[in-house]
């Protein structure tokens, strides 16, 4: 089995409690459930660095303007000294070096699966989570591989984007989902968003689960859902039913 590090560098470490502790991306985290590939994640808390006192991680940007900018030199000692020294690297080519941010590829289905069955990438990975007014551009010339941003909006820091990523990644990892076809049948993966999905009780509060889905004729029950998948994306995401088309 292959075992895959996974580092992030943050001023926060205790964000990723819950994702490490919780569910089916916790257990995969946490190197269990894989078929194939065994992750070992570890956090570097950027503020070890720091300088001074007062473990000073920003100071103000050249140039004037409002906020802080994440100084170069404190985070490339804690890539030094938190990521390539205890994880016996010689070369940061060794690596591969991920920021979030809005100039970035846009993270969709795609990515994610490309990410998760390591076709993205099959070296071990860095994450690096900005905060403040963003991290000084030398940093980022010298030392990131691939940027990514989740949409046109801008989050207070990038722990909740690389918390996304590793989320929507690790479900195509083998053997993370109890069913194998799971992933293959959500939303995106085909262009369309996913059918809607009943269980019991039959009747809830005067509405029943549609008979198509009760009568036990696969290939009906298959045209059914073909076609409110359709319908789901036309109404509700006209510009994915655009790009299908």
């Amino acid at each position: 089995m292959i075992t895959r590090r996974i580092w992030i560098m943050t001023l926060f470490p205790e964000f990723f409690k819950p994702l490490l502790d919780c569910g089916v991306a916790g257990q995969a985290l946490r190197g269990e459930r894989a078929e194939s590939i065994k992750f070992d994640v570890r956090l570097v808390n950027v503020r070890d660095w720091g300088m001074g006192n007062y473990k000073a991680v920003d100071d103000t940007p050249y140039g004037g303007g409002p906020g802080m900018v994440m100084r170069a030199d404190v985070l490339a000692s804690a890539f030094q000294e938190g990521v390539m020294i205890p994880g016996g690297y010689t070369d940061k080519s060794q690596l591969t070096v991920i920021y979030t941010g809005p100039r970035g590829t846009p993270w969709n289905n795609q990515v994610a699966r490309a990410f998760g069955e390591q076709t993205l990438t099959d070296k071990d990975i860095v994450f690096i989570c900005g905060r403040y007014e963003g991290i000084d551009e030398r940093f980022l010339t010298h030392y990131v591989n691939l940027t990514f941003s989740l949409g046109d909006y801008v989050l207070t820091g990038g722990e909740l984007a690389v918390m996304t990523m590793l989320d929507s990644s690790v479900r195509f990892v083998p053997g993370i989902l109890g069913n194998k076809s799971s992933a293959n049948e959500d939303s995106f993966e085909d262009g369309l968003l996913e059918c809607p999905q009943y269980t019991k009780p039959r009747e809830f509060e005067g509405e029943s689960v549609p008979e198509v889905l009760a009568n036990g004729n696969h290939a009906k029950i298959k045209e059914w859902q073909q076609q409110q998948k359709d319908l789901t994306t036309k109404t509700l995401r006209p510009d994915l039913w655009q790009k299908r088309r």
